[in-house]
């Protein structure tokens, strides 16, 4: 698909229910907006998606993620794939109604090395998920090169933009707070490394 012929703003919205940020939401500018203008500079979009590989397999729920990444790399754009492999030893408390087992350091690469060849690295770049061939199509990407290496400091200075009052207002957290299951401190970390 040529970049030229390609309307951005009209693709990403198909089969997506929101886009964020959406100026009816009080954002400066839609996400649709800002897509637009950057198509009509010509200058190739960065466009990053994370997983954290925290069971041996991608899921069905993930094709849809990486489609849409590999439409967005067919069009010229890269794709810079980031592998959460420090998060996923927090493990996600997302939709979780006890704390998850932390993995260790070895279960979380064979992990990722997995999802790596489920998307297709080394496979005929046509069947595979994502464009691994073409150079500055894709970049892969670890949290931990940038989260192993934080010291206390740093994380103590992360902790103070969010209060335990805003970890507990999300649905997940109030649930099991609610209902007396235990939250351990490493799970309020999790969403805070996730935005670093």
């Amino acid at each position: 698909m040529a970049q030229a012929a390609w309307n951005l703003p009209t693709w990403l919205e198909r089969g997506v229910a929101d886009l964020f940020p959406a100026a009816e939401l009080g954002a400066d500018q839609s996400l649709a907006a800002r897509l637009a203008e950057v198509q009509a500079s010509g200058r190739p979009l960065r466009v990053k998606l994370g997983i954290d590989p925290t069971g041996s397999d991608i899921h069905l729920g993930h094709s849809i993620l990486f489609r849409k990444l590999r439409a967005f790399q067919d069009a010229g754009h890269t794709a810079v794939l980031i592998i959460g492999d420090f998060t996923a030893r927090i493990g996600d408390p997302t939709g979780k109604s006890a704390t998850r087992v932390q993995l260790s350091a070895a279960q979380v690469e064979a992990n990722a090395e997995t999802y790596l060849l489920q998307l297709g690295l080394g496979q005929d770049p046509e069947r595979a998920l994502l464009d691994f061939q073409t150079p500055g199509r894709l970049e892969v990407r670890r949290n931990g090169e940038w989260l192993a290496g934080m010291n206390l400091p740093e994380v103590i200075e992360l902790l103070g933009i969010s209060t335990v009052g805003q970890m507990l207002a999300k649905e997940d957290f109030a649930n099991r707070y609610g209902g007396c299951t235990p939250i351990s401190l490493h799970e309020f970390l999790y969403p805070l490394l996730q935005g670093y």
